[in-house]
């Protein structure tokens, strides 16, 4: 087993320094991060790499819309209320698949598919089922393991045939907050009712592992909200738990302009509920992933904690070991070990591409050799817990790496750095050393906790 990754962490009280995470960092599920993406890269590049693939692959599916839109949200998704510009989008998002299955080389196995948005389920079941055997007929599939995004307002009974039908064992809900007050300041009122309601017809649907998203940092919410939510999350028996920090930047998401910024929990607070979030998830018999992540003992994603496999990707923590993700849909993100491509954003921009039957990347970066280390590395910090950095590494960020060292919250053993359990909410913070994009514009990323 995997030292780093073996380790306890449960009921460690993490020690409090606010001046630590005073700077914005990113989530990094990808290095380098969406933050330097340029139109220097786009369908040429993304054709050459899809060109060169090989081995194992993965999916990701972008469906970019919404029933209702959530005040907080800061995805690629509009209202799915236009009959003709979601029939437009499906064309285009079905156009390429062909074009993107026709370019890839023999030997390539498509081993997961993930379905994200928006809320996959915006679209009708008959246009999904569609889209899965487009994939089917145009894409080298090899028995994959296939998740799906589920907004449980809108899953109807007859999303539970589609899900069983197409072999779906992995879902994620969003389920934000039980707490009524909470899910009317935040523009999402769902009704604890629907929630269990989805619950159970997921799992008569064969679904194995389901998710729920659960967020803290919302305007007026309590430790005692908080604390409740995820109580009743346990009780359900969600296999895996994201709990995120809300991130309130309307400078940024401008539907977020219509959330109240006057009580929002301060930073001591929110450090506050995410230990206790953590502490409460643990005692429960919940695996910790990274930092804000759970899962149970049984799931495939503690697993991979526990025999240290857990990896990083745009969709989060993975156990996926799959070298390519490959990504359809406006906006969506394919990630080779060279280069980093992302669909164009805008829906009408991406119909008409496809409609000339040009590939949709429109903005990306190539990985030099330098960046796939430092990536490596920051993987490694906060997968694994820890990473091989090379003594050159120690020497030039020996300032940088001090206050966290000096505090106890991390430990070199040679050329290794190693995040110890107190300073497991410092993680992202301390793989940002390694960052050397960082110098500008802190601005666009979330607090670290």
């Amino acid at each position: 087993m995997n030292e780093a990754a073996g380790r306890t962490y449960y009921n460690i009280m993490w020690p409090y320094h606010p001046d630590l995470l005073a700077r914005p960092v990113p989530r990094y599920t990808s290095f380098p991060t969406a933050a330097e993406f340029t139109a220097d890269v786009g369908a040429a590049e993304q054709l050459d790499a899809l060109a060169k693939a090989g081995g194992d692959v993965s999916l990701y599916i972008h469906i970019p819309f919404c029933q209702e839109i959530c005040w907080y949200c800061g995805c690629n998704t509009g209202r799915s209320n236009k009959v003709q510009r979601l029939a437009s989008y499906l064309d285009a998002l079905h156009r390429e698949i062909v074009l993107t299955g026709a370019r890839l080389p023999r030997g390539v196995r498509v081993r997961r598919i993930a379905f994200g948005g928006g809320s996959p389920n915006a679209i009708t079941p008959f246009d999904f089922v569609r889209i899965v055997d487009a994939l089917t007929v145009h894409l080298p599939l090899h028995d994959p393991v296939v998740s799906i995004e589920l907004d449980p307002r809108t899953l109807t009974p007859d999303w539970g045939s589609v899900i069983r039908c197409v072999g779906i064992t992995r879902a994620s809900m969003g389920v934000q907050t039980f707490a009524p007050h909470l899910q009317a300041a935040i523009g999402r009122i769902q009704p604890e009712d629907d929630i269990v309601r989805g619950t159970d017809l997921l799992r008569k649907a064969g679904v194995t592992s389901l998710n729920f998203d659960l967020m803290y940092g919302l305007p007026g919410q309590t430790d005692e909200d908080l604390a409740d939510s995820l109580t009743r999350t346990a009780a359900m028996g969600a296999d895996r738990v994201a709990l995120f920090g809300y991130a309130h930047v309307p400078h940024l998401i401008p539907r977020q302009k219509q959330i109240a910024a006057d009580n929002l929990p301060g930073q001591d607070a929110r450090f506050q509920m995410a230990w206790n979030g953590y502490a409460q998830l643990t005692d429960a018999g919940y695996q910790p992933v990274g930092f804000d992540h759970f899962a149970l003992p049984g799931d495939a994603l503690a697993q991979a904690v526990q025999n240290g496999t857990l990896r990083r990707n745009f969709q989060g923590f993975t156990e996926d070991q799959a070298p390519v993700l490959l990504g359809l849909g406006a906006s969506a993100i394919s990630q080779f070990d060279h280069v980093i491509v992302q669909n164009e954003k805008n829906a009408g921009r991406y119909r008409m591409l496809l409609s000339q039957e040009h590939l949709p990347g429109a903005l990306g970066v190539t990985r030099s050799r330098d960046d796939q280390v430092r990536g490596a590395i920051i993987e490694g910090l906060l997968c694994q817990g820890e990473a091989r950095v090379g003594p050159e590494f120690i020497a030039r960020l020996a300032e940088a790496l001090r206050p966290f060292l000096d505090r106890g919250l991390a430990e070199t053993e040679g050329d290794i750095l190693r995040i110890r359990p107190e300073g497991l909410p410092y993680a992202r913070t301390i793989a940002a050393l390694f960052d050397p994009y960082r110098q500008e514009s802190p601005r666009r990323f979330s607090s670290a906790v």
